[in-house]
């Protein structure tokens, strides 16, 4: 304690132009400052919610899309003025907030998470964390990298990876934690969205997937979504832009992100930094639109790694962490006097952020022992000369014994000791209704996605064109069969090989199908199923268009029949194609490594389709069993074949004719069965099929697992970068 004592009055010594924060009080210009008079204090710790006088009826329109409050009497700490409060800003004289829907209290204690190591739980990433929330605030969980924030705030939600344990107690309304569907919000750090779509038709095919009712009743709560996050000068514009239009930029991106949560009037919104990649100006903007909503009566926690002086005017309460632990949980002013008590006065000049998370913050100790030998013009590099370790030692010892760790304790009594009103589900979308929205969306993304989509059809008609030209004029004899089949097989395995252009689209219908299934908007089933359907048109488009300028060019039998059959089975082969591209993506969720490995894939089938050597004579293992067998290529060729050929004949000199089974019994394995082109065509449709179901076993089972795991890495390697 001496040693703390001590580096306390050098760090005293060394602020001489830092003041206590009553003195602090920010000058007219700055932003949140209000006109004298119109005032509205952050919530203090000594109101309470009394459950029996502000009971909330809630009634749900037919349909379950929204939610009013028949009677929302305000809290007595809405209009309860604390003079040593920090101003909160002031919102335009003209708008008028509407509350419609009831926000929740959150409260929890001791809690604690552990990540598992190589052998056990053995990681705290938050120790013995106290808190608690009440609707209408905006409750900051703010820190340096690695602090646990982002663990803290999965943990209310909910939303804690398999490799992680939670200890200790969540309170939603003085109830153990229970949030049914619907009742809160969930927004990532980074969300994936659409960039073909505009922001109405985004949230418009949001509400759908979410909400239960006909279509018509979501509008009226997607244009309150937009206005609730200021998005109106934006709804028709494209969220990705086009090649004369260019998108939203990463602020209103944010914002978008934010308002397909809000369709389902939650409750609780978390939000995992909502200041994320944004300028100072989005910031700000983002800021004052989440306090508009707090205003409506929504509950906000969010996490924050940095802020400027505006945007923390702006925070209600303040949750800050270092290394897992809270060092202080209370109103802004609160924070500022703590850090003035425990001998880490703010500067005038300086972001009271900026101030925590350099007193707080370890990584500074290596900046100073490295330029330990610089100064500016004011003396010192660093304004802080005690070491962080001990600060937050100083700190945390002095929030313990503080009259604000004893305000949040009285708090969360008072919440927990009687329940409040139960948050029930507000019904979701049937699976049916979802398969409909998922494949139209998908059908409106395909024509609008030129590159993706539309190129790809010109480059299959292209090389269709290329072939059939290269092979034309065969003729019809004897000694045009190798010819042809040559063709065939180029036909089918290049076409084939050519699906890798699709591969950034699939990985974003991925992506996206990831961020619906972690909020419940979607399920595997569901999502394959959706993108089956809408990619027939789109294949058979291709399919079509192809067969009919290879077919021609190259001279097949002029028969209706064998043209629609030739239609099918190259049909059913970009199935199979769409599938397996489908399943090397969701493995590896990397361009690159997709791209790899889908054409090392088709390279090793191509070498086993039969072309190169006769099927009957590859090597018996790995070969003949079991590769030949699961390239789709040799039942493709194989029926193709079978269709020409099969019932044709050849003459042999003027004596004798051959049929066209044995005129390919020395070039490639047919059968001379003329149903055998069915059971090569049911063997791809099959095939498709199987693709889907191991797709769907990944999805429900490993990949979203895996990528939750893999987020919160990245999350946290994210944030070391970003520093």
């Amino acid at each position: 304690m001496e040693e703390i004592q001590s580096q306390s009055d050098n760090y005293r010594s060394s602020s001489s132009s830092a003041s206590s924060p009553a003195s602090r009080v920010p000058s007219s210009n700055f932003f949140y400052l209000r006109k004298p008079g119109a005032f509205r204090q952050p919530i203090s710790f000594e109101d309470s919610p009394v459950w029996d006088e502000t009971d909330i009826e809630v009634k749900v329109d037919e349909g379950g899309d929204s939610i009013h409050a028949a009677t929302t009497p305000p809290s007595p700490s809405l209009s309860k003025i604390n003079s040593g409060s920090l101003p909160s800003p002031r919102l335009p004289e003209e708008t008028v907030v509407t509350r419609k829907i009831s926000g929740a209290s959150i409260a929890w204690k001791d809690l604690t998470v552990t990540i598992k190591g190589k052998r056990k739980y053995s990681d705290k990433v938050v120790k013995s964390s106290h808190g608690c929330t009440l609707p209408g605030t905006m409750t900051v969980i703010m820190g340096p990298a690695k602090s646990g924030k982002s663990t803290l705030l999965r943990a209310l939600a909910g939303r804690l990876p398999d490799s992680a344990r939670m200890y200790g107690e969540v309170f939603v309304n003085g109830t153990k934690m229970h949030m049914p569907y619907g009742s809160y919000g969930y927004v990532d750090r980074e969300t994936t969205l659409i960039g073909s779509l505009t922001v109405r038709e985004f949230l418009y095919y949001s509400a759908l997937l979410q909400l239960p009712g006909f279509f018509c009743q979501k509008r009226s709560v997607v244009e309150d979504a937009i206005d609730a996050m200021s998005l109106g000068d934006y709804a028709n514009n494209l969220i990705g832009g086009h090649c004369y239009m260019k998108g939203l930029r990463s602020g209103e991106r944010r914002r978008v992100s934010i308002a397909r949560e809000l369709v389902m009037g939650p409750h609780i919104l978390f939000i995992d930094e909502p200041l994320y990649r944004l300028d100072s100006v989005s910031a700000l903007l983002m800021m004052v639109t989440l306090k508009k909503l707090a205003n409506s009566g929504c509950t906000l926690i969010f996490t924050i790694y940095q802020s400027s002086t505006e945007v923390f005017g702006l925070f209600d309460r303040i949750c800050l962490l270092s290394n897992g632990k809270t060092l202080f949980f209370g109103e802004t002013l609160a924070c500022l006097q703590h850090f003035s008590n425990a001998g880490f006065p703010c500067p005038i000049m300086q972001s009271p952020s900026d101030h925590f998370l350099r007193a707080i913050n370890t990584e500074f100790d290596r900046i100073i022992a490295m330029c330990k030998s610089w100064q500016d013009d004011h003396g010192d590099l660093s304004s802080v000369s005690m070491d962080t370790a001990v600060a937050i030692r100083t700190l945390e010892a002095t929030y313990r014994s503080s009259a604000d760790a004893a305000a949040v304790e009285s708090m969360i009594m008072k919440l927990t000791e009687k329940e409040g009103p139960y948050l029930k589900s507000k019904g979701m979308a049937g699976n049916a209704t979802r398969v409909a929205v998922l494949t139209w969306r998908s059908l409106l993304i395909m024509s609008r996605e030129w590159r993706y989509y539309w190129l790809r059809l010109i480059l299959y008609m292209l090389l269709a064109v290329c072939i059939g030209t290269v092979f034309s004029g065969l003729g019809h004899s004897l000694s045009s069969v190798m010819t042809r089949v040559a063709a065939i097989f180029i036909f089918v395995s290049f076409t084939s090989l050519l699906g890798l252009v699709g591969v950034p689209a699939q990985l974003k219908e991925i992506k996206i199908y990831t961020c619906e299934e972690s909020n419940q908007h979607s399920g595997a089933f569901v999502f394959l199923l959706g993108q089956l359907f809408a990619s027939i048109p789109f294949l058979f488009l291709i399919s079509i268009s192809s067969s009919l300028v290879f077919y021609f060019l190259i001279g097949l039998r002029n028969e209706f029949s064998l043209l629609m059959y030739f239609v099918l089975n190259f049909f059913a082969c970009l199935l199979v194609n769409e599938g397996l591209l489908l399943l090397v993506a969701s493995i590896w969720q990397n361009i690159f490594w997709s791209i790899l490995s889908f054409v090392s894939i088709h390279v090793i089938m191509m070498l086993s389709a039969g072309f190169f050597r006769i099927r009957s004579s590859l090597p018996g293992p790995v070969w003949m069993y079991p590769i030949s067998y699961i390239a789709f290529h040799t039942y493709s060729i194989q029926g193709l074949l079978e269709n020409e050929y099969v019932g044709t004949s050849f003459a042999v000199g003027q004596v004798r004719n051959i049929s066209g089974y044995e005129a390919l019994e020395n070039i490639y394995d047919i059968s001379d069965d003329k149903n055998a082109k069915w059971k090569n065509l049911l063997v791809l449709f099959l095939m498709a099929v199987a693709y889907k179901v191991v797709v769907f076993i990944l999805l429900k089972f490993c990949i979203w697992k895996n990528l939750s795991i893999r987020k919160l890495f990245l999350c946290n390697q994210n944030s070391m970068n970003r520093r």
